[in-house]
């Protein structure tokens, strides 16, 4: 099966479970863990904050960042389809008691006047907007990069409101390489960030949360509030840093998002958004079509992919595929749109 559901199928390489194998360990919620402490100095270099915090999943990473940064009861600022919003499961109201202020805005980010406008002070009748959220790279609109001018406007605005932000960089690294800039070219303007091992970068299991020392401080109470306290973690964090290492490769994914795009360009009544990172969004509608009906006969050719909605397939390459799976996917991918 040519698995092109998500870059979070990735197994890991022979030099990852070397490195967990040999792992040198003790008990995390001690601090007592080498390879952790290590990988948490690493990452929040990697991001340019003062601080990182290692933990078991990128949505539990977000809940963190969330409840650190706000008091019960204030909003969060959003794009209407972020992954916070979308695929969280209401974390925000059930982990930090928040309610979601949520608009429309393009390339998923604010503009800074929208920032103003949605901005609410706090009154009598009102709660007060307690965090901005951002996300980069996108995913549900396509696994946009959003260039550091346009992270540096929204949270200099919502900054002159005294409002933090934070970046959910699930694939933040996918953004740096695909606008040829440093990571922290687009986290320098914001106060906290989660970015994720467990995707592009091929490690089996983690996420960093990183920001302020303050911040970390918080969230790692928040942590083990939230039950991620792990005891001899390095057994995972030492494939997190080979993960660190797997930045220049991402690319490649890149290239091949971009071949499955232009080899699904002619196939008649859809609509293929031109990908900017390692995302293809696949739209069926004009061939009279349902995702489901699609993936049920990509299935049946070898391929798995993901319906983003009734009728928007997701395709996400990933270091585990091959030009030649590509190239194989592409001919399945068509003859399934002819068949069904």
């Amino acid at each position: 099966m040519i698995d092109l559901r998500s870059d979070t199928v990735t197994t890991p390489d022979e030099r990852m479970r070397e490195a967990a194998r040999t792992a040198d360990v003790g008990d995390d919620v001690y601090g007592e863990d080498p390879t952790v402490n290590d990988l948490e100095e690493r990452a929040a270099a990697a991001v340019g904050m003062d601080a990182a915090l290692y933990v078991p999943s990128g949505t539990m990473g977000n809940q963190i960042a969330a409840r650190v940064h706000t008091e019960r009861g204030q909003e969060l600022l959003a794009d209407r389809k972020s992954h916070v919003v979308k695929y969280e499961l209401g974390g925000l109201a059930q982990h930090a008691g928040l309610q979601l202020r949520t608009f429309e805005t393009a390339r998923g980010v604010p503009s800074p006047a929208q920032v103003d406008d949605e901005y609410v002070a706090a009154d009598l009748h009102r709660p007060e907007t307690g965090l901005l959220w951002l996300e980069n790279t996108h995913n549900a609109r396509g696994g946009l990069a959003i260039a550091p001018d346009r992270i540096a406007g929204a949270a200099d605005a919502a900054h002159e409101r005294g409002v933090p932000v934070h970046v959910d960089g699930a694939r933040l690294f996918n953004a740096a390489t695909a606008l040829d800039v440093s990571a922290t070219d687009l986290t320098e303007p914001v106060d906290s960030v989660m970015f994720c091992l467990s995707k592009g970068l091929g490690a089996p299991v983690g996420s960093i949360l990183a920001g302020s020392e303050a911040f970390v401080e918080r969230a790692r109470r928040t942590r083990k509030l939230f039950g991620g306290g792990m005891r001899q973690a390095g057994l995972i964090a030492a494939p997190g840093l080979c993960a660190l290492e797997n930045v220049s490769e991402l690319e490649t994914d890149h290239e091949h998002a971009r071949l499955l795009a232009d080899g699904l360009a002619d196939v008649e009544g859809v609509d293929i958004q031109a990908p900017e990172t390692n995302i293809v969004l696949v739209d069926v509608a004009g061939a009279e079509l349902e995702s489901e009906a699609v993936l049920e006969r990509l299935h049946e050719r070898g391929v798995a992919a993901s319906a983003l909605d009734a009728t928007t397939i997701r395709f996400c390459t990933h270091r585990d595929i091959s030009r030649a799976d590509l190239e194989n996917a592409v001919d399945a991918v068509c003859t399934a749109f002819d068949t069904v």
